[in-house]
Parts: structure tokens; sequence; C-alpha cells
């Protein structure tokens, strides 16, 4: 019999995740909804929601909520705080990011060489991630290794050493990322756009900080940091597949029981305030072949029920690369006119969501010559969504959205990560028929009433950079947020 794996899935968000595609359906319920298509079956795509398995959900003494669905499947485990960069400041803006990257160099109980050593020893994996909101520490293990493999991550979160020769071995690591993300002009450009967008508030700083910070950055910023923000009341411990829910919440009593939950004078760090300017920044560079261009709006929080119609607009404008099929036949109005005239190399809705604001936009990649015409249709597209959108785009859109709400179940590693984002997120587990069922109510007329609200006459914030010379100045961007009506 083939070893059965789990996935331990450690999951320290710092406030918030979005959502995850996942290209073919590996999971329990992600083979039923495909093998109930593929069949024929006379089951109906809702009844299928509804006999979905149900997340039970238990909160310790100390307030660390533990969450699990149970299928037959490899398991996932997870782990989340809700703290995060937007939590910095001007003087220690990057230290989230050096304490992930401190994350797995050892423990007190298990120094460096020997925490590598027992990890490999059972043939696991971990990795980490941060976020302007979240990040995330996971274990791939052995199913038997289950209670190991947490008490492994309970012991990082808590006991991590910090050694002084770590820290400044990671020091340069740090320095060299940042040297080859600035490569990364697709980074680059979302930086510079929350830069514009957020200016002179927490979210307008990037997640690694500046240089001048990872160089002086210390032990004590780091203690500091984790001291003041990783406590139980704003942490999960999620789980997806073959587990027991009751032999979850034992191993987290043991481990994570003396996670503690008070705070420094009683004080409780409270998310700092940022509010949206309409702005820009150009960076132009003729050296580079290719321009990288944003533009957004201020868009919703995660828990405003105005994102399932802006996710349905999104849907409406789509998504197109140059390695697509289709030409012309591509399933959006703007991907089809973007085939047939090569406009640009590629482009993306995107709806960036937070605790209490967003970023809904566009960003595409073009030579510097069809910049102009690229920024044109997009906008007009914002604009039809606002005015002309038709019940039969806003079907297509719907399908597309429905199958990114599946996808979010194809695999335990996805499940696990949705599970501990919308504890965090929304305070509880929505359901795939919930989902379901908000997405049913949205019609034309009201993606053209939310897009209105959001987009019409609006002052977005742009970012570019590369040979952006043809970028139209700000106020003719500007000026194309409305249409003259007669």
């Amino acid at each position: 019999m083939p070893f059965k794996f789990i996935c331990v899935f450690l999951y320290l968000i710092l406030l918030y995740v979005g959502f995850i595609s996942v290209s073919r359906p590996e999971s329990l319920w992600g083979d039923s909804l495909w093998s109930l298509t593929r069949s024929g079956s006379t089951a109906s795509y809702a009844q299928v929601l509804h006999n979905l398995p149900e997340t039970e959900v238990t909160t310790l003494d100390n307030g660390l909520r533990i969450a699990s669905e149970h299928s037959d499947q490899p398991t996932c485990t997870g782990y989340g705080i809700g703290s995060g960069s937007r939590y910095e400041n001007e003087n220690n803006n990057g230290v989230c990011n050096f304490v992930d990257h401190m994350a797995f160099k050892g423990t007190k109980k298990r120094p460096g060489a020997e925490f590598e050593k027992e990890v490999e020893s059972m043939g696991a994996h971990l990795n980490s991630y941060t976020s302007r909101e979240q990040t995330a520490f996971f274990m791939k293990a052995l199913a038997k290794d289950l209670p190991k493999a947490i008490e492994i991550l309970a012991d990082v979160v808590q006991n991590c050493s910090l050694e002084e020769s770590q820290i400044e071995k990671e020091r340069n690591v740090i320095l060299q990322e940042m040297k080859e993300m600035d490569a990364c002009l697709s980074d680059v450009v979302f930086d510079y756009l929350h830069a514009t967008a957020y200016q002179g508030t927490a979210l307008s700083r990037t997640i690694e900080g500046t240089s001048a910070n990872a160089k002086r950055l210390t032990r004590t910023n780091l203690v500091e940091y984790i001291e003041t923000h990783f406590k139980a009341p704003r942490m999960v411990l999620a789980a997806a597949g073959g587990v027991s829910h009751k032999e979850v919440v034992d191993i987290a009593k043991q481990h994570f029981g003396n996670v503690p939950y008070e705070y420094k004078e009683d004080t409780i760090p409270l998310l700092p305030k940022c509010r949206f300017t309409g702005s820009e920044i150009r960076v132009r560079d003729d050296a580079l072949p290719l321009a990288h261009v944003a533009i957004a709006v201020e868009g919703p929080g995660w828990a405003d029920p105005d994102n399932i119609p802006l996710l349905v607009a999104n849907a409406v404008i789509g998504n197109y690369d140059l390695t697509f099929g289709g030409g012309k036949n591509q399933s959006s109005k703007l991907a089809s006119i973007v085939a047939q005239t090569n406009m640009c190399q590629s482009f993306r809705a995107f709806n960036t969501c937070y605790s209490d604001t967003g970023l809904f936009g566009f960003y595409f990649v073009s030579d510097g010559l069809h910049i102009e015409d690229t920024l044109h249709f997009a906008q007009g597209e914002w604009m039809s969504l606002c005015t002309s959108v038709t019940d039969s785009d806003v079907k297509r859109a719907k399908n597309t959205l429905r199958n990114s709400f599946v996808a979010q179940l194809d695999g335990t590693t996805p499940i696990c990560e949705n599970i501990g984002s919308q504890l965090l997120n929304y305070g509880r587990r929505i359901s795939l028929a919930e989902w379901e069922s908000r997405i049913s109510e949205v019609d034309a007329k009201t993606v053209r009433e939310v897009c209105s609200k959001y987009l019409y006459d609006k002052c977005p914030a742009v970012a570019a950079v590369g040979p952006i010379e043809q970028l139209p100045d700000y106020n003719r961007v500007r000026s194309a947020m409305y249409w003259l009506r007669f």
C-alpha cells in the first residue's frame, strides 16, 4: 500500500490571502465535481455543493482557533496569525520578512544543524512566504509524522532561536534577494502602484523594506515584533483531508496551548488606517524592451459584499497572454481585440483586497508603441462595465468565477489555505454553496451599479515602468474615467 502523504501547512497569515487557482481537480471534492460532469450524473451542481464536508471549528482557552475538514485524501494542516508587514513602521519596515527568513534556521530546542537533520530524516519539506498582510510557513511530511510535524512547527513559531550569526548570514541573503526582485518588473510596478495609491501610509511600503533597514535591523527588532504580534487570538490552525478533528485539537492543545494571549500593557496593536490617493508614478527606461503598466481605483475590503460583483466584472474583462490560442475567438471582448491587433503581450484584471481597502485594477505588458491603444481599450471596457454590460457577458463571467471558486477545492493544500484565510478574513468558513448563492444573485444591473460606484468618474492610481513615452499624461487618463452623455 503506497504511503499516504500529509501536508502540514503552518500558516502564519498576517491578515489576508487571495484566491488560489489550481489547474486540475485532485481532491475528493474536486474529483466528485469533475466525475459528475464527465459522467453526466443527474446530481445537480447545487446538490454537490451542499454535500461537501462541513468545517469543524474549536477555540482553545487562549483564543487560538482550530478548524478542519475531513476527507479520505492526503492531509494538509495550516496555521495563521493576524499580523503582518502592514503593522510595521518606517524604522522597522522589513522586519516581518526578516522573521520569515529566520524561521527555519533553528530553535532553542533544535539548533540549526539538528533542526535540518530532523526535518530531512522525516523526508519533510519546509517553506514560507510573506506578503503585505500575510506570512505563511508550511511543512509537508508523511501521515505517520503528523504529530511530530505540528510539534516542530509549533516550536518554530514559539521558540525561534534567532542566533546572531544566522541573522548576519540571512541579512546578506535578503539584500541579494532585493537586487534580484528589481529585475522582476511585474513586482516592481505593483510596488510602485501601492506606493502611489497609498502614499504616506503603511500599505505604501514594500514587504522587503528598504536596503537601509535590512542592513541595520537587529535581533532585538525581530524579538520585539514576534512578542508584540504572535498572539493566540490572532492565530488559526487549519487542517484538511484525512484528519480527525479531535486529533488535531489534542495536538494543538499540547503544543499551542501555551501561546500567549495577553498584550503588553493590555494594548492590542491596531491596524493603521490607509487612505487611497489618485496619483501616478512613472519610471521611464527606454533601454527596457517592454513597458509594464498598472492602473487601479480604490476597491473594497475583504468582507464587503461588493467584491462578488467586482469579481464578476473582472471575469468579463478576462485576461490574455500572447501564448494563448483562440485568436479572435477569445471569450472576452478585450482579449479578442488584443489577439487580433497584437496591442500588448499580456493583460489581466485584478482585485487585490485588504482588511479595509483594496485595489481594483488592470495590468498590462506592451511595447512602447501600443501603450496608449491598450490603455484606451482597457478604460473603455471599464466604462462599458458601468453603462452597457450585457446579461450574456455576465452569464459567461459568472461561470468563469464559479470555476475559480471550485478550483479552491482542487487539493488539500488550497482547501487548507482557504479555511485558514477565511477564518482570519471573515471570522468563519464560507461554504462553496454560499459563494454560489452570492454569485447567482449578480446580474448585469448589479454589475453596472457596483462598477459605477467604484470606477465611474473616479481618480485612478497609475504606475508604469519601461519605455513609457507614449503613456498619456495623468489628466488624459483621468478624463477617460467617464463618458460624456447626451
